[in-house]
């Protein structure tokens, strides 16, 4: 066991040093190559994005439209970066042995203040998630409240296989509108459908759409990692 988590340990810091390299590089080819001072780039694309993209993404939350419309392929490599590493951190942890002793259920005091935090986490997770296009937040953010808000509820069991099924249902929702959009001559993840009235919370097109299998997805992620931990064997 320790020398997997060396070998994960070791290849995550090899990684994030060539990545740094890599970044590193492509910052001096682009100094090289447009001649603009260092550290004082021209910000073309940000530019564009600031007088454009309320426009072409129809989402009153600019951030939005960045992470889902125009650069799809970056939040994809997120979703697969957090499977990665909630893969990795269960097969780390293993599965449970059946005689092992478990922890002491909770006290009256955590079960009924899990009991009354659960809506209202419920509530502000879905809220987030769902007006992602229109303030702050999304996806990411309310898939972590949801995530928290079931596992605050410890006199209720999840089932593991449950949020497999659902995150993997997420997962593929996710690129199967990525794909559509790429099918109907777009680029990947360009919203679909009316872009609606600005403001709306019908409105975005599919980016709604994108930010709520994000938030489950997440949410089912990180909810899997606590039952996983929760059900950690206790010390003999």
């Amino acid at each position: 066991m320790r020398n997997l988590i060396s070998l994960l340990f070791v290849g995550g810091l090899v990684f994030l040093l060539l990545v740094l390299v890599l970044v590193l590089v492509l910052v001096l080819v682009l100094v090289l190559t447009l001649q603009a001072p260092f550290a004082e780039g021209p910000m073309l694309v940000g530019k564009g994005i600031l007088q454009q993209g309320t426009e072409e993404t129809g989402t009153a939350n600019l951030v939005t439209s960045v992470v889902l419309g125009y650069r799809g392929y970056d939040t994809l490599g997120e979703l697969s970066i957090l499977f990665t590493a909630a893969l990795a951190l269960g097969v780390v942890l293993g599965r449970r042995r059946p005689e092992a002793p478990r922890d002491p259920e909770a006290g009256l005091v955590l079960r009924a203040s899990g009991d009354l935090l659960f809506p209202l986490l419920l509530v502000v997770g879905l809220y987030i998630i769902l007006h992602g296009h229109l303030t702050p937040g999304g996806g990411f953010q309310g898939g972590v409240i949801l995530a928290a808000a079931f596992f605050l509820r410890p006199s209720q069991r999840i089932s593991h296989a449950g949020l497999m099924a659902l995150e993997a249902f997420a997962g593929a929702a996710f690129i199967i509108i990525g794909l559509l959009a790429m099918r109907h001559g777009g680029q990947f993840l360009q919203p679909l459908l009316d872009k609606g009235q600005l403001g709306a919370l019908l409105s975005g097109g599919t980016l709604p759409l994108l930010y709520i299998a994000v938030g489950v997805k997440v949410g089912a992620e990180l909810a899997g990692l606590l039952v996983r931990l929760g059900d950690a064997e206790a010390d003999s």
